[in-house]
Order: structure tokens, then C-alpha cells, then sequence
């Protein structure tokens, strides 16, 4: 099995505020955004949450795509310089002993799943003492495709071509469920995100912690 494991509201919860504090920062000196307009950022990539603000805040399609790549670079550069050193204390409960057993079973590969630029998503991952547990050079990520439902088939792509029924996403919104019907694949949704359980009920399996998870996978 190739279990996809979504990043914030997943593994980590209330761990944004430096990475809201670098996209913000990052659109200032890219687009010149300085009041930028509030959108729904949960489930999304870094690139289209940054587009739609954008496109409320007078940037043109043309002009943000443009300022793609400059703006992927000063995110990530923003992004080293606020994150905590420590994101440990971050870390979903039960999530390092869910992961600890899973690594330990044979047949099951782990692999992150999340709209973070790919530099972003390693940094939390290695500050919230994680990141040994998922594979460099698997996944999926929002410096990948800005669609996030192009990020399965990328994610099972690296894996040598992983098949449909075998791969499982782990996430946290209603995006993360989108996404793995998307692709054709199944989805484990846990509430400990900004979504109630009831508004996760299109996963084939919903769980309010990840204490629930090892046997529901």
C-alpha cells in the first residue's frame, strides 16, 4: 500500500503561521500585493491560494504566471527564515507512533501528499522530527502542479507506477477527498483540521484522531 499523507491539519495542527506569514510576504515582493484579501486556504496548493489573491488584488492570470517561479523562490526563502526551529510540539497526537508501526510493516510505503511547496513541506517535516519517516523523491506537492488533484497520479508516478487500488490518501478537507476521487483512489479523512467529521463524509472512512488511523488502514 502507498499511504499519501497530507501535512497540515494531518500530521501537524495550527502549524501555519509562519508559512501564511511566507506566502503573504512572498506575493508583497513578487506582485505587490500589501493588503491581501482573505481566501479559504485549507486543502489548497501554495500556488493557487497565492493566485487567488492575487487575481482579487488586481494581478492579472498573465502577470501571476509570469512570477511563478520568482514567487516559489522568495516563499521558500521567507519560509526558512520564520519557521520555528521546533515544530515539535505541533505534531498531531498519536501520529509518530502511527507512522513508527506503519514504516515497520512490510508491503506499506509512505509518501507526503500536501499543496506546500516541496521545500516547505521538508523543512516542517524535519523541524517536527518527521521527515525519516517519508521517502525524498516520492509524494506530491504544490511546486509540483497547482491543481492539487494532479498530485496523486505524480505522487504514485514516483512510486514506479503504483496502482489505484493500492494507494490510499490520508487528509484532513474536503480537497484531500476531491483529490483522491480525482485519481481514482481512496481516502482516509480525519477530522482534526478545520472540518467537522460530518463534513468529511464523502472518504470512504472518516476518524477523529490519528490514534484511529493504524487500524483503519
Amino acid at each position: 500500500m502507498l499511504a499519501l499523507f497530507d501535512i497540515d491539519g494531518t500530521l501537524l495542527l495550527k502549524a501555519t503561521k509562519a508559512h501564511a506569514e511566507a506566502v503573504i510576504a512572498a506575493m508583497r515582493d513578487v506582485y505587490g500585493v500589501h493588503n491581501p484579501s482573505k481566501v479559504e486556504a485549507a486543502g489548497r496548493t501554495d500556488y493557487e491560494i497565492a493566485r487567488a489573491v492575487c487575481l482579487l488584488d488586481g494581478v492579472t492570470a498573465a502577470r501571476f504566471d509570469e512570477g511563478r517561479q520568482e514567487f516559489r523562490i522568495a516563499c521558500v526563502e521567507a519560509y526558512c527564515r520564520l519557521c520555528p526551529d521546533d515544530l515539535s510540539e505541533f505534531v498531531a497526537p498519536g501520529v509518530p507512533e502511527l507512522l513508527e508501526e506503519l514504516r515497520a510493516r512490510d508491503g506499506i510505503r509512505l509518501a507526503l501528499l500536501t499543496g506546500n511547496l516541496e521545500p516547505i513541506a521538508w523543512l516542517k517535516m524535519s523541524r517536527a522530527g518527521l521527515a525519516h519517516f517519508f521517502e525524498r523523491g516520492q509524494g506530491g506537492f504544490g511546486s509540483d502542479h497547482e491543481d492539487r488533484t494532479e498530485l496523486p497520479a505524480i505522487a504514485r508516478k514516483r512510486a514506479g507506477g503504483y496502482p489505484r487500488s493500492k494507494t490510499v490518501i490520508v487528509g484532513d478537507t474536503p480537497r484531500d477527498i476531491a483529490c483522491a476521487r480525482a485519481d481514482g483512489v481512496r481516502c482516509v479523512a480525519v477530522a482534526t483540521g478545520p472540518f467537522k467529521a460530518e463534513e468529511l463524509a464523502q472518504a470512504d472512512v472518516v476518524v477523529r484522531s490519528a490514534h484511529e488511523l493504524l487500524d483503519v488502514l
